[in-house]
């Protein structure tokens, strides 16, 4: 493991992608910075984080031979890595809101975003950032938004939290390794926020339906039964969660 410390960066996803534009980084180069001054999330949202109390983390993983069309998978594991280091640390009522947004009692604490790097139609591999709030105890004008301290009353080691994340990823991606495609869909499902309960949902258009989260598709596709008895998927540019 290769480990990059940074004072400031404006995006450690950004980082690492320019490295990759000359060579592949080193499989499992980890880009770490105290403030972040321009993090992104899915959709092009920008991620708000205050200067040394949260960690904010690039990884790259190499991937050279994995198959574009099980991408999704990439997702379903980092989250589950995320998780399962969260749940170490008794972190309360643990979902993955899709795609990949980590919920404890219902707000969240760490957002995804995964670049895969492709050339000449074969993934190399990909840039996993995720921004995990742990000691910041106020969020302005984020009503969802909380950390680990907020919800526990404890100030947690950002070392020893990054350590048990980076050697849960490391057990994940073994598993992908081994094509548990199966044993990574299922344990991802049986987190999913909001999962066999009605919820409503708002479509790009600004229109809202109800309907019931039924699971993912394999390319990761939102799985919704609507009130005509019938499953339909959507993307992550289609639709909305609300809650």
């Amino acid at each position: 493991m290769y480990i990059i410390k940074l004072d400031a960066i404006d995006s450690t996803n950004a980082y690492l992608k320019a490295m990759d534009s000359v060579n592949l980084p080193k499989d499992f180069t980890v880009v770490i910075a105290e403030h972040q001054s321009n993090g992104r999330g899915q959709m092009g949202a920008n991620w708000q984080t205050e200067k040394g109390k949260n960690l904010t983390v690039s990884v790259f993983k190499n991937l050279k031979g994995f198959k574009i069309e099980n991408q999704f998978y990439i997702s379903m594991a980092v989250s589950l890595a995320i998780l399962k280091t969260l749940k170490s640390f008794n972190m309360p009522r643990l979902y993955i809101k899709w795609p990949n947004d980590i919920l404890s009692a219902d707000k969240k604490l760490c957002g995804i975003l995964i670049e895969n790097v492709i050339k000449n139609n074969q993934l190399q591999g990909s840039v996993i950032g995720f921004g995990l709030n742990v000691n910041q105890n106020q969020f302005y004008n984020l009503p969802k938004a909380s950390s680990m301290q907020i919800i526990t009353g404890i100030v947690y080691n950002k070392e020893e939290v990054l350590s048990k994340v980076l050697n849960t990823l490391k057990y994940y991606f073994k598993l992908l390794a081994s094509y548990e495609y199966d044993t990574i869909k299922t344990e991802y499902e049986s987190y999913l926020f909001r999962k066999n309960k009605p919820s409503t949902f708002i479509t790009k258009n600004g229109m809202q339906f109800s309907g019931i989260i039924k699971g993912v598709a394999n390319n990761g596709k939102l799985k919704i039964w609507t009130e005509n008895d019938v499953v339909n998927t959507y993307d992550l540019k289609e639709l909305s969660l609300l809650y």
